[in-house]
């Protein structure tokens, strides 16, 4: 814990953690102190809490608790200790620790708008990005004083939810994660397929859960990149390559110089971009004026990515990446389930894997933080995900993924 006003979330967060299992050692900031008590974490915690790296029973404690740790949660993260962590200052037991751990770090922040959004603040979180921090993004919300705006520390819970993806992520023999090695190719978004320089056919995919799968493979050790038309609205995944696109065609050129790179070619595909079917034939390089008429917008149907890239791989003798894809599919009563809708596209598309959802549910699919899914692969297996988060999503999709991999390698 830093010293922020949101430091009273932190005793949640520590019962939510010991509730669910794990062994928490709590450290605190002096600055801390000054909005929660010692005694208040140390009767929820596995252990005391520690403030100094001095007069301890530890002649160096920040050493054996970084080495110690198998994640290191900083809830709330100050601009402060942000900062001397983006710069490798250790001047309390806190930022020592950072500097100390091999662990993943899971970074919580929490401060005022006018600081979240400091450039300065913004450089030191992109760099700490950069070298692999995990982070919460703070909400938008209530703030001390009265103020509203972004840079309220995200609900306990979700926090919580995130350090048990990242210690399931990371769990591993002899230090290598799961998917270490494995090069993966993950889509994003919705395509946009220009009418002229304002207007465009799209949908309403955000893109969300694509990245929360880049995340979680990323998190088991995976090279990953992401292909994504939504690179300008949601931050990067820690460790994740990005190459930005807008139109289908521009999507399947990156994904097959992806898949084909010298010495690089992918052992995985995840196609969760939702690709326009159609595009206009023809698209005007200047505005189309009200006053011209209604435009006559001829569309031309664009190249289903997934079946071509599963047709190249049957016609190389299957020799090419795992393919999954993803269905948005509108279940009708009396008509098939989704689990056979998903089946009769998996077989169609000539894919490994299909994750299909009902977008006609509430708060599933597009536009949304959670969804609902039915995974079913070529062996045979189905499993079927209820409302969720789309990162515990992610989750159940990478499992289905590196069971098959792990197939592979196991009989190859």
């Amino acid at each position: 814990m830093s010293g922020g006003i949101a430091a009273y979330k932190a005793a949640e967060i520590c019962r939510r953690l010991m509730d669910a299992g794990a062994t928490v050692s709590p450290v605190m900031t002096i600055a801390a102190k000054r909005f929660i008590g010692e005694a208040t974490l140390s009767a929820l915690a596995s252990e005391p809490v520690r403030t100094s790296l001095w007069g301890g029973p530890e002649p160096i404690p920040h050493t054996r608790l970084g080495q110690s740790a198998d994640l290191v949660v900083v809830a709330p993260a100050t601009a402060r200790i942000i900062g001397s962590y983006a710069a490798g200052i250790s001047s309390d037991l806190l930022s020592a620790t950072l500097l100390a751990t091999r662990a993943p770090v899971l970074m919580c922040p929490a401060m005022h708008t006018e600081m979240w959004e400091h450039p300065a603040v913004a450089e030191n979180v992109a760099t700490l990005k950069r070298r692999g921090v995990h982070f919460v993004e703070p909400g938008v919300g209530r703030l001390a004083g009265g103020d509203l705006g972004a840079g309220r520390l995200a609900d306990p819970a979700d926090i919580v939810d995130a350090a048990s993806t990242l210690l399931r992520s990371s769990r591993s023999l002899g230090g290598v994660r799961s998917l270490h090695g494995v090069r993966a190719v993950v889509t994003a978004g919705g395509t946009r397929e220009p009418i002229d320089p304002v207007r465009y056919i799209g949908n309403r995919s955000s893109g969300r859960q694509g990245y929360a799968v880049a995340a979680e493979l990323a998190a088991r050790g995976a090279l990953v990149t992401l292909v994504s038309t939504v690179a300008s609205s949601l931050d990067a995944p820690a460790g994740v390559d990005v190459v930005e696109v807008e139109t289908a065609m521009e999507m399947l050129a990156s994904v097959e110089a992806c898949l084909t790179a010298p010495g690089s070619s992918a052992d995985l595909l995840v196609m969760t971009a939702a690709v326009a079917d159609f595009r206009p034939a023809m698209s005007s390089d200047q505005k189309i004026k009200r006053g011209s008429g209604v435009p006559d917008v001829q569309l031309v149907a664009n190249p289903d990515i997934l079946a071509g890239l599963a047709q190249a791989r049957h016609a190389n003798n299957a020799s090419g990446p795992l393919l999954v894809g993803f269905a948005a599919e509108t279940v009708r009563p009396g008509g098939p389930t989704l689990e056979e809708l998903a089946l009769s596209k998996l077989h169609s598309k000539g894919v490994d894997v299909i994750v299909a959802n009902d977008v006609a549910l509430p708060r599933v699919g597009f536009g949304h933080a959670t969804n609902a899914v039915v995974i079913v692969d070529r062996d045979g297996r189905s499993v079927e995900v209820p409302l969720t988060t789309k990162e515990k999503v992610a989750v159940a999709v990478v499992d289905a993924a590196e069971r098959i991999l792990l197939t592979r390698s196991l009989t190859s």
